[in-house]
């Protein structure tokens, strides 16, 4: 049977946390709805921007000349993966997403015969991967968006691929992140950036399913001018995309693990309470039975 004073210290330690994992869902849940406006105010700019680029990309039509991000190196043997994950953890199976992905995605790309490269922003992937791919790892990034998302934070990431580019480190590269769907929802995403990748247009979004006479545009300065300017841009918008919806995502991660605590350590103080009372009810009614027998011993 356990001690009472046993039963009494670990209720009160249950409590303690109960309080930790309670304010923590409530930081996580103020947060939570920043982030997730911006992540998704920030969408309709970069999907339109991936579709307008699309759109330019294909009246090149393959052409000489096209700049070095929408043609590529001509081979895709040397692959980079980019892991956005949190710096901090108790956010549920966020961060356990994103590694089993790019572990799934590198594990694949080696039985292909590729070589791949790692580069983590954020540093828990880091901490689980650093052992298993260290010879793969690139750098990592940390620090991001501590208190907001940034556009400058964004942009400082995509210098880093642009110069592994253009120092020809590397053939293509592919961001895995989450994204937020919903505070107990977050799918995890991997897009391709460099070189180029158009979306894929659903049914009715294209704008030449639409009746009637299609637009003519003409450029100035020309396509390839434009590209130049445009794709390097791209990548820092599908970057601080990817951070915003990672923010939120995280957020709404750890609103919902911290919540599930909480609920948790509730349910194991009310079973604690439960048996440190029948323990209590049992010390009472042995001394009890001892005064009655002593007493009749007498």
């Amino acid at each position: 049977m356990a001690n009472l004073k046993d039963l009494k210290v670990r209720i009160a330690s249950v409590q303690s946390t109960r309080k930790i994992t309670s304010a923590m869902k409530m930081v996580a849940a103020a947060k939570l709805r920043r982030a997730q406006e911006a992540a998704e105010a920030a969408r309709p700019y970069a999907e339109r921007m991936e579709r307008m680029l699309g759109s330019l990309a294909a009246s090149l039509g393959g052409v000489d000349g096209a700049p070095k991000m929408l043609a590529g190196t001509g081979s895709d043997q040397v692959q980079l993966l980019v892991a956005f994950t949190a710096d901090r953890g108790l956010c549920g199976g966020f961060n356990g997403s994103i590694v089993r992905q790019v572990r799934k995605m590198a594990h694949e790309l080696k039985a292909d015969s590729k070589t791949v490269k790692i580069l983590f922003v954020g540093r828990k992937a880091h901490d689980v991967l650093k052992r298993e791919y260290a010879n793969e790892t690139v750098d990592m990034i940390t620090g991001l968006g501590k208190k907001n998302i940034h556009f400058s934070e964004a942009a400082q990431v995509a210098d880093k691929i642009t110069e592994m580019f253009d120092a020809g480190e590397f053939d293509v590269c592919t961001v895995v992140f989450n994204r937020f769907q919903s505070a107990m929802t977050q799918i995890v995403t991997p897009q391709q950036l460099i070189p180029f990748n158009p979306p894929a247009v659903e049914d009715g979004d294209d704008d030449t399913t639409d009746q009637g006479p299609k637009s003519v545009y003409i450029f100035e300065p020309e396509e390839e001018e434009i590209l130049a300017d445009l794709l390097p841009r791209n990548l820092a918008v599908q970057i601080f995309q990817a951070l915003l919806e990672s923010a939120a995502s995280e957020h709404g991660a750890r609103m919902t693990a911290m919540d599930n605590a909480t609920r948790n350590a509730g349910d194991m103080i009310d079973g604690l309470t439960m048996t440190y009372n029948r323990t209590r009810q049992a010390v009472i009614t042995k001394e009890l039975i001892e005064i009655i027998s002593g007493a009749e011993a007498l």
